[in-house]
Formats: C-alpha cells, structure tokens, sequence
C-alpha cells in the first residue's frame, strides 16, 4: 500500500522516504559538534534539542548561526547517565514528582510514569518549548526523549501540546503486537486516544520508524545501519540516530560512544549518503511536515 502522507508532501506513494533524525542535540559539547557536522554535511535532516541539559545554551547559539537548520525540543522527563544529570527546566518547587531522590530527572521512563504527576510534566514540556523558543530556536517539531512522554499517563499531553504550538511530531501508529511483546498491550488505547486527536487536528502520523541506533559492537557500524536502511518500506519514517564526536567527554559520560561517534561520520559523510542514495532512499526534514500542519505548502528536502 503506498503512502497518503508521501503524496501529501511532493512524492509518490511509493517511494521510500527517511527522516534522518539528530537525536539528543545540547546533551554535551561532543553531542553538539557531533550533531551539527552532520546537519551541515548530510545526509542528516533535522534534529532535536534537550532544553534541560548543560549544553543547551551552545546549541541555540549554533542553530542561531544556521537560520537553516531543522530542530524541534526532544521533550526530556529523563536523566539517564550514571554521573551527567540535569534536572527541570521549570522550578524543582513546581514539579516535585518530577526529582528524584538526588533533585534530578530520574534515570527511566518507568519511574517518570509511576512518580510524575500529569499537570507537573505538563508545566515542564511546556517550559522546554518556550525555552526554546526564547533562546531562538525555530522549533519545527516535537519528539520524546527515552520515549518517557510518550508513556500512558503523558501521552495525551504531547498531543495537545502538538495542536496547541501547530508542530508535527514524531507519532507512528502501534502495532499490537509490538506492544505485546513489550509488555505494553496496556498501553494501546491511550496511544490511540492521541493519535486520533492528532488526525482531528491535522496533524501527520508518520508511516514508520527504526530507532535501532547505537546498539552495534565497535567495527559493525556499517553493516548495522546497511541493515536498518533495507528494513525502511514505503512511506515516510523517522529514521534516529545519535551523532556525537568522540573524545574523553563523550567516553566518561556514555558507554556507547564508539556508535555516537560512528553515527556521526555516516550519517555526516559521503558513506551515509551512498547507502541512501543506492537504495533509492530519498530524505526530509521535519519542517516540511510544519508547513502540512500550518496550511503552507510544503518543500521537499
């Protein structure tokens, strides 16, 4: 079956098309120099920024010198390494259930969901938008850190928080089974609750994804991202990737810097772009996507 939201944007139903996505921009210096070479060589497209963390700052001075560039706000619930931490953005005193026992975000989706009270993730994904948005970032899409604000008891504010600033996100439509094999059959109905309150606003739900980034042994970066590229079918998916420059910062705070690294030379090299171009992969940014939901007419990237 081809794809609607291919046709929608400038392509033919199908056609194999790749959101090439930089996720986890203003985590570290080495997430920033990583990220932001591959936006400028490609064949990355866009990415997104995690507003709460240290870096933040030096990526909305980057994206400042690229009036260009494609970003949204990786909304972030989550502080995930063993001696990196950040806490919220809006004041620890307005969201309590958000801290854990050392002040910060805790380290996992699942705890976020069993602590986090809805109206106080709501006052921090929205004090991550309007951060961005001060710091002059033209935010062209939201997307979620670890998943965590796409978990049952926040799901529905990502997609009201989507409607409300009229950006596209990143949103697929579940396969059951997928869900089941999670252990996450539960959580089926409030994803579909927010995916219909997307449609009814007009908001795109993506064809797919493969978010099977860093999960390779030093040496089979190749052979692992040649592997995901082939597993992309008709229509438009988001395609993640973690670029970041190696380097005693990146190793001291991650334990898969070697794929950050790798991630960063392909998917900002000649070698990314070979193997999209070879498979007859074509690829987009998220502003395109803005442009559906803002009654523009979209360019293709």
């Amino acid at each position: 079956m081809g794809s609607a939201l291919a046709e929608r944007l400038g392509f033919r139903a199908e056609e194999r098309i790749a959101i090439v996505h930089c996720d986890d921009i203003g985590m570290c210096h080495a997430a920033n120099a990583g990220a932001f070479e591959a936006l400028d060589r490609g064949p990355a497209t866009c990415g997104s920024v995690m507003v709460p963390c240290p870096w933040f700052r030096e990526a909305a001075q980057l994206a400042g010198q690229r009036p260009e560039v494609d970003l949204g706000v990786h909304l972030t619930l989550t502080s995930e390494w063993q001696h990196y931490r950040w806490g919220p953005v809006a004041p620890r005193s307005s969201v309590p259930s958000l801290l854990d026992s050392q002040g910060f975000l805790p380290r996992t989706s699942q705890e976020i969901a069993a602590r986090g009270r809805p109206e106080e993730v709501e006052i921090e994904l929205r004090a991550q938008i309007e951060a961005a948005l001060a710091a002059g970032i033209d935010v062209t899409h939201l997307d979620a850190h670890m998943g965590a604000v796409l978990m049952p008891p926040f799901i529905h504010l990502y997609a009201s928080l989507a409607i409300e600033y009229r950006l596209p996100v990143f949103a697929i439509r579940p396969d059951p089974a997928a869900l089941a094999l999670l252990g996450s059959s539960q959580a089926g109905p409030a994803i579909e609750r927010a995916l219909g309150m997307l449609d009814d606003a007009g908001v795109p739900i993506l064809d797919g994804m493969n978010a099977n980034s860093l999960a390779f042994e030093p040496g089979q970066g190749p052979a692992h991202n040649a592997a995901r590229l082939a597993d992309l079918g008709p229509g438009v998916h988001y395609l993640i990737c973690h670029p970041a420059r190696g380097g005693d910062e990146l190793d001291a705070i991650s334990h898969d810097a070697h794929a950050r690294d790798f991630e960063r030379s392909f998917y900002g090299g000649e070698a990314g772009r070979r193997a999209l171009e070879e498979r007859e992969i074509r690829t987009l940014g998220m502003r395109p996507l803005r442009d559906l939901v803002r009654g523009s007419s979209p360019a293709r990237g």
